[in-house]
This record gives structure tokens, C-alpha cells and sequence, in this order.
């Protein structure tokens, strides 16, 4: 018996000393190397005028002083908190990237040639005893679409109190479509378009151009996949689908970070029948349209990769679910450039980039134009962020508007590569989830960060704003919620966890003044008449 006891106890022991040593200790390790959840935010209504810092400083001993505990939107608490309510400098002119007259004109005369072509895409469809729906277009100058882009301006796509946006994304659920066709991309990489029209051509999947009745525009990715369905492990991340619903959640977490930098995207049912074969002056995009053997539906695009009957898309028979994103203004009116990103990844099964070899390729872009000087470095890093919450690793570029120059925010389109991987990241690791971190650790090897943008982060790890409630309730007013599963969710706040820890060991290396970077340097290559430093 006292044998039994003694073996019992020794067992006991033995499992004590396990847990601790491989639960306990580690869970302790990673909390002491998290940054803590704070910054004293005693801002009422802060300005970034002054050097392009708040007038909070950011500490890693001193805890925010939660000013509100009332139940409810937790949301609408984190837009009404201070850090979501630093007024900027009042905009001049040339900090706008449209003037109202040059863009009704520009308008005008597109809405004219419109009505010229479609006249007679009618009169040549009669001819082959093709019927093709004719919506009238109302032009309206405060249409949503309009206002959203008059309203883009040096430091972000919208403001953060602008409501043409919400207008927007209701436009683009409910409004009637009066035209489709494939993307101008699309075309480009076939020889067939206005190739001015197009930054960089991409032509992996299947996307169409939709024109709305107000002359409004959207690009329209249809569903290829089911919300909970992950990456299979053996795919590399380049031959794997893009995901609606990803460039749906990249639009609501780039507001919730309050970046800003992602255009408007909502989610909508489309009626592949009514809303694309019947109305489209594409006869290309009406050759492949076909039904399948269960009666629904389906088209597929004419591209270089993906793009083949066997990878067509359906209707359930005609409903299709797909992403609506909003268009920019024209490279006409407002041109924009597209930069490789310094650390993309490799687009090949052998081949590797010079980052994932080249202890010093950090150091060395540092020394490089534009990343010398200004704010691009910082704004690649907000960048980095955003793209491992996202789990995008398809980052290969990135657009300025040119009229803003080197001191411009960067434009984080097309994310439907998002959202892959879910409960592999920061668990058991696969590939590519492996990739995904280093890539984040590469890309914080400048061990440097925006204020704003770390005193937000550190905000929404906190219970009262904690990431994945505010996504959930943001994502609830899409049409298409849920928008991401609940294991999606979860793995954002593991995922910011991460960047936290990650920024925090660069605090404990260099100290905060070397890694914490006040929002806005003005680049040594742009002169003005003032030293006024403005935020961004």
C-alpha cells in the first residue's frame, strides 16, 4: 500500500513539474516580452500639428485609464475613444487629390461617351437578335461614389467622419446594375484594352467590373470557397484561390486600425442571369456563360492562369455571393504608381529573395530611396502589419497616388489573399504559417513603428476593445454575415498578440525613442516654405 502511495505521488509530481515547465514557463516568458496594455491616454481631443505626435507619451509600466465601462457597442466606444479622434490639420488644396470641378467634368463627359457606345452595343446587338437590357443612368453629383472621391486626400481615403462611405456600401448592396465586364486588367494582359487605365496588370482569377445606375463602379469577386475552409497544407500560397469574404474583413479591420487605406467593400448576392449575362456588352464575357448538369448557372473569365471552364463559377441556379469594392478615380484624373514591395515573397517552388538570404538587405534598404527618409519606411510597416493580421502574404506591390508624392499614404489593395489560415498560426506550425511570421519578423527587422499606430494596437488587445468583438460587430452589418468564422477571429487577436511581443522585444533592445517614431517626418527630398511637420 505505502508502495502504491509512493508511486502515485512521484507520478503526480513528475506531471506538476511538466506542466510547469512546458505550460506554465513558456505562457510566462511570452507575457513578460508583451509589451503592457497601455499608454496614458489622457487626450480629450488631441492634435497632431506639433511634430506629428500626441501630446501622450507611450510607456510600457503605466496602464490606460479606462474612462468608460458602460455596456453596449463596443465598436462605437473604440471610435468616440480619443486615440480615434485626433483632428488633423485643415486640408489645402493641393493636399486633395480631386477639386469638384475637374471631377464633375471628367464625370460628365464619361457619362456622355456612355450613352454614345451603349446606343450602339443596342442597335449591333438587334442586328444578331441579342436583347440587352437598357438601364437609364442617373448621374447624380452627390452620388456616394462621387463624394468618396472628393473626399481622398493626402492622408487617407476617407476621413473618419465621412458618411458618404456608409452610403457607399449600401449603394453597392442594393443598386441596380446596368452594365458588366471584364476588369481592365484583364484585358491588359490580353492586348484588348486602354492599357493607361491599368497600374499593373493581374489576371490570376476571375473578376468583373460592374456599373452601377448612379454611373458608380465596383469589382466584383465572386465566392470560390466556404468561410471555414483553410489552405491545404501543400499549397504554396500562389496557387491557392482568393477569398471574397477576405476583401470584405481587410476593409472593416483596415477602419478598425483606422488606416483608412482600403476602399469600401461590401458584400452582395448577384444574379449571374439578370445582373451579368443579360446586361453585358462583352461578347467574350457572354461566350462563357454555360448550365451545368444541375441547372445552374456558371461563367468562368478568359485569363493567362486560372481562368478555364474547369475553374468556372456558379449561381445556385442564378444567386451568386461575391465582394463589392469600390473603384478609384481613373489614372486619368488621378494617377497612381505601383513600387515592388523591398520584402515579397518568392513566386516560385526553388527561388528565394534576396531578404530571406541577406542578413543585411535590411540595413541596406534603410539606406535606399525612398525608404531613407520620409515616411514610406513606416508606412511599409503599417503595411506588414495589417497584411500578418490579415494572413496575406501576397503583398508582391504597392500603389501612391502620384500627386502626393513620396510623403503619400500606400493604397492596400486587393486582399482577397487573406484569411487562409486559421488555427495553424501561433499552433502546430504548417508552412505556411511559418512563412507568415517570419515574414512579419523580417519586416519589423527596421525596428520601427508609427505612435499612433502602436497606442492602437495596444487599445485593441484590451477587454474593452478587444479585436475580434469589435471585427465581429463591424462584420455583423454586411449583408453576407457572417463574414469570417469565429476560429478567423480568434486568430486575429492571436495574431496581434504576436506583433505586440514582436515590438516589444525591439523596445527591450533599443529603447522606445529608437522604435516608437512620432507619425510624420517630412521626406529630405520635398521642400517647403514651412518646417510644420504634419501627421499622417
Amino acid at each position: 500500500m505505502r508502495r502504491d502511495r509512493l508511486l502515485v505521488a512521484v507520478t503526480l509530481v513528475t506531471l506538476l513539474a511538466a506542466d510547469i515547465h512546458f505550460v506554465l514557463l513558456p505562457r510566462l516568458k511570452a507575457w513578460y516580452h508583451l509589451p503592457r496594455e497601455s499608454c496614458a491616454c489622457r487626450v480629450t481631443n488631441g492634435s497632431l500639428e506639433n511634430g506629428g505626435a500626441t501630446t501622450v507619451p507611450w510607456t510600457t509600466n503605466q496602464n490606460f485609464t479606462v474612462v468608460s465601462t458602460e455596456r453596449g457597442s463596443k465598436l462605437e466606444r473604440l471610435f468616440r475613444h480619443p486615440l480615434y479622434n485626433i483632428s488633423l490639420p485643415e486640408l489645402v488644396p493641393d493636399e486633395q487629390l480631386l477639386q469638384e470641378e475637374e471631377l464633375m467634368n471628367y464625370c460628365k463627359r464619361k457619362v456622355s461617351r456612355w450613352e454614345r457606345m451603349k446606343k450602339f452595343y443596342i442597335e449591333a446587338a438587334a442586328a444578331s437578335n441579342i436583347t440587352i437590357l437598357d438601364h437609364p443612368v442617373t448621374f447624380d453629383p452627390e452620388a456616394s461614389w462621387l463624394q468618396f472621391h472628393l473626399g481622398i486626400n493626402r492622408y487617407a481615403l476617407y476621413s473618419r467622419d465621412d458618411s458618404s462611405v456608409d452610403r457607399l456600401l449600401r449603394d453597392m448592396q442594393t443598386a441596380t446594375v446596368i452594365s458588366a465586364d471584364f476588369t481592365q486588367d484583364e484585358k491588359a494582359l490580353k492586348g484588348a484594352c486602354d492599357c493607361s487605365q491599368v497600374v499593373k496588370p493581374s489576371g490570376l482569377h476571375l473578376k468583373l467590373a460592374l456599373k452601377l445606375q448612379d454611373f458608380g463602379k465596383a469589382m466584383f469577386k465572386p465566392m470560390r470557397q466556404k468561410r471555414h475552409e483553410e489552405t491545404p497544407e501543400n499549397f504554396f500560397y500562389f496557387v491557392d484561390f482568393q477569398r471574397h469574404n477576405a476583401e470584405i474583413a481587410a476593409f472593416h479591420l483596415d477602419r478598425v486600425l483606422d488606416f483608412r487605406r482600403v476602399p469600401p467593400v461590401a458584400g452582395r448576392f448577384i444574379n449571374v442571369t439578370g445582373e451579368i449575362l443579360y446586361i453585358t456588352h462583352n461578347e467574350e464575357l457572354r461566350s462563357v456563360f454555360f448550365n451545368s448538369p444541375a441547372n445552374n448557372t456558371c461563367f468562368f473569365a478568359k485569363c493567362l492562369y486560372v481562368c478555364k471552364s474547369e475553374y468556372a463559377v456558379c449561381g445556385h441556379p442564378d444567386l451568386l455571393e461575391g465582394s463589392m469594392s469600390a473603384y478609384l478615380p481613373g489614372l486619368s484624373i488621378a494617377p497612381r504608381i505601383s513600387i515592388p514591395n523591398p520584402w515579397m515573397r518568392a513566386y516560385s517552388f526553388t527561388g528565394r529573395e534576396e531578404w530571406e538570404v541577406n542578413a543585411l538587405y535590411c540595413d541596406n534598404v534603410k539606406k535606399l530611396y525612398p525608404y531613407n527618409s520620409g515616411n514610406r519606411l513606416l508606412n511599409i510597416i503599417d503595411m506588414a502589419i495589417f497584411d500578418f493580421l490579415t494572413g496575406n502574404m501576397d503583398r508582391h506591390h504597392y500603389e501612391i497616388f502620384t500627386k502626393f508624392g513620396d510623403d503619400g499614404f500606400l493604397l492596400h489593395l486587393d486582399n482577397a489573399r487573406g484569411y487562409v489560415l486559421i488555427c495553424k498560426l501561433l499552433g502546430p506550425l504548417t508552412l505556411n504559417a511559418f512563412l507568415h511570421i517570419v515574414l512579419l519578423t523580417k519586416r519589423m527587422a527596421s525596428h520601427r513603428i508609427k505612435r499612433s499606430t502602436l497606442f492602437r494596437l495596444k487599445l485593441l488587445v484590451k477587454s474593452e476593445y478587444r479585436l475580434s468583438d469589435v471585427m465581429r460587430e463591424s462584420l455583423s452589418r454586411d449583408p453576407l454575415s457572417p463574414v469570417l468564422t469565429e476560429d478567423h477571429l480568434q486568430a486575429l487577436d492571436r495574431r496581434l498578440g504576436h506583433v505586440l511581443r514582436t515590438v516589444g522585444k525591439c523596445v527591450k533592445k533599443l529603447g522606445e525613442p529608437q522604435v516608437v517614431i512620432r507619425d510624420f517626418v517630412e521626406s529630405s527630398r520635398v521642400t517647403t516654405n514651412t518646417a510644420q511637420e504634419r501627421p499622417h
